[in-house]
This record gives structure tokens, C-alpha cells and sequence, in this order.
């Protein structure tokens, strides 16, 4: 089963006379896990073992975490940080006095700088961070669950472009039969308009074919180019969870035997094949970098 990076997922829960809102938000990433939290300054202790959970939980993706506290509108309170507030005043009235500015109309600035209206200075209370986790895990039950419908249309897709690769490859043992013997027939038509037929040694003819044949041979390519197909599909069947970069990795060695069969074709037909087979190779690398 494949899981994939982009996920969302949401929850709600009290704590005390408030809400707290938990909302995920994963896309996929290259980095691994490239992890953000925000949430109310008076939870910054907890944030290392919210960070664990999180990580041990969703692994890969460029991960954004919302954490909200909302006040029960019944029993709201503007909560002020008047300490705060007089320490700001005193310091930029002591810099307009100092610029010779008006100092007046300052508290409107003042309301604006950080943990001045809010909770920040409020403490958490006993037992508030195993609540917060608890409502954390329902939020990423839900990522986790979005990921896997996501994979699951991941793994049909991916399905269907190593089969038409697959396909593709089966086109091109039948192609190079024919180019084969086209090889051979010009060959023998290009060396009869310098040489007369009874001059010809038959095998030392059959030689130089077969030596330069050899140099155009696909065969060992199109053998690798199978094997890896299999192994991608075994993969993807594995019950191993984080798959992306092994996929990433094998459809890179299916592109190798790909470039090594183009370069070596020498055919108009393989050649057109040859960009089919990398188109659906494209489309294999696009899904693969959103894989778990």
C-alpha cells in the first residue's frame, strides 16, 4: 500500500472553558520532513514533544501545524499584558522625546506588538499538553487517512505507466527483429555497389555483421529495463511504509536503460517508442516524488 506526502486534516477539543483547534496541512517535500508549528506562545515548552509525535507519526513532507486557542464567547476576557504594555511606552515615548517627535498616539502601535493582547503570559495548566496531544492525534488520524485514499490513486497511476512502459519494451523486441534485418540487407546492398558478388567472402561478411550488430545490440537492455519493472511493482506491493525514494531510485535505473536503448537504436521507430517510454517515465517520476 502507498501513502502519499499531501494530506489535511483537523480537530477540536476543550480545554478548560476554551477551544483548541488543531489544523495539519501536508505537501510533499523532497527534504524529508521539513516540520512548522504555530501555536499560543504559552504553549512554547511543549513544542519538542508535539514536534516528536508529529514526526514519529506523518515521517516525510513539508508540514504545517496550526494550534489555535478560541475563548467560550460567554466567559471571554480581553487579557492584556499591562507589564508589558508600560515597559513598550516607556521605551518609545524615551525614543520620540529622544527624536524630538510627538509621543502621542502611541498605544494603538503598542497593541500591535507581539504578546501584548493574548495569553502569553498566562502558565498551562496540569495536564493541558497530553490533552493538546490527544486532540493533535485526531488531526493526524485524519492526514493519515487522507494520505492513503491520496495512494491509492498513486498506486492505480503507477501501475498503468510501468505497464505501458512495459508494453513499450515489447514493441521494441519486435522492432529490433526488423531492424535487424534491415541492418543486415543494407549492409550487403551498400558493400555490392563497391564490390562485384563472386568477390565477396561470404564469412567474412557474416563476421562484420555480427560485430557491428553487436555494437547496436538492445537485447541486455531490454532485459535490465523488465527486471527493474518487476521490482518497482514489487515496491509498490511491499508492506514497507516509506517506499518514495526507493521508487525515486529504481525509476531513475528504468530511465538509464531507456537513454542506453536510445542512443544505441539508430532507428527512426525505436526512437519515437523510445520517447513514449520516457514521457510515462516523467509522469512515474512526478507521482513518485509525492510518495511516503
Amino acid at each position: 500500500m502507498l501513502k502519499s506526502m499531501t494530506g489535511f486534516g483537523k480537530a477540536s477539543g476543550k480545554i478548560d472553558e476554551r477551544t483548541l483547534n488543531v489544523e495539519i496541512k501536508s505537501l510533499n517535500s523532497q527534504k524529508g520532513l521539513d516540520l512548522s508549528i504555530k501555536f499560543p506562545s504559552k504553549y512554547r515548552e511543549y513544542e519538542y514533544a508535539l514536534r516528536n509525535k508529529t514526526a514519529n507519526a506523518l515521517q516525510r513532507g513539508k508540514i504545517d501545524i496550526f494550534i489555535t486557542l478560541e475563548n467560550n464567547p460567554a466567559s471571554s476576557e480581553l487579557s492584556l499584558n499591562r507589564a508589558l504594555i508600560k515597559s513598550y511606552f516607556e521605551e518609545f515615548k524615551q525614543i520620540a522625546d529622544d527624536m524630538g517627535v510627538s509621543s502621542e498616539n502611541l498605544l494603538p502601535t503598542i497593541l500591535k506588538m507581539p504578546d501584548v493582547i493574548g495569553e502569553s503570559h498566562e502558565i498551562p495548566g496540569e495536564g493541558e499538553l497530553k490533552r493538546i496531544e490527544d486532540i493533535l492525534a485526531k488531526a493526524i488520524h485524519e492526514v493519515e487517512s487522507f494520505r492513503v485514499n491520496e495512494g491509492k490513486s498513486l498506486e492505480t497511476e503507477l501501475h498503468m505507466r510501468v505497464g505501458n512502459i512495459e508494453k513499450f519494451s515489447e514493441e521494441l523486441k519486435q522492432e529490433d527483429k526488423r531492424r535487424v534485418s534491415e541492418i543486415r540487407a543494407r549492409l550487403k546492398n551498400n558493400l555490392e555497389n563497391f564490390i562485384p558478388k563472386d568477390k565477396i567472402d561470404a564469412n567474412r561478411f557474416e563476421q562484420e555483421v555480427i560485430y557491428y550488430i553487436e555494437k547496436l545490440d538492445i537485447t541486455e537492455e531490454l532485459t535490465r529495463l523488465a527486471a527493474h519493472c518487476i521490482y518497482f511493482k514489487n515496491i509498490i506491493a511491499d508492506k514497507e511504509e516509506l517506499k518514495g525514494r526507493k521508487l525515486n531510485f529504481i525509476a531513475q535505473e528504468i530511465g538509464r536503460e531507456i537513454n542506453t536503448v536510445g542512443s544505441k537504436a539508430n532507428d527512426a521507430v525505436i526512437q519515437k517508442i523510445v520517447v513514449n517510454m520516457k514521457d510515462e517515465l516523467e509522469k512515474i517520476k512526478e507521482q513518485t516524488n509525492n510518495i511516503l
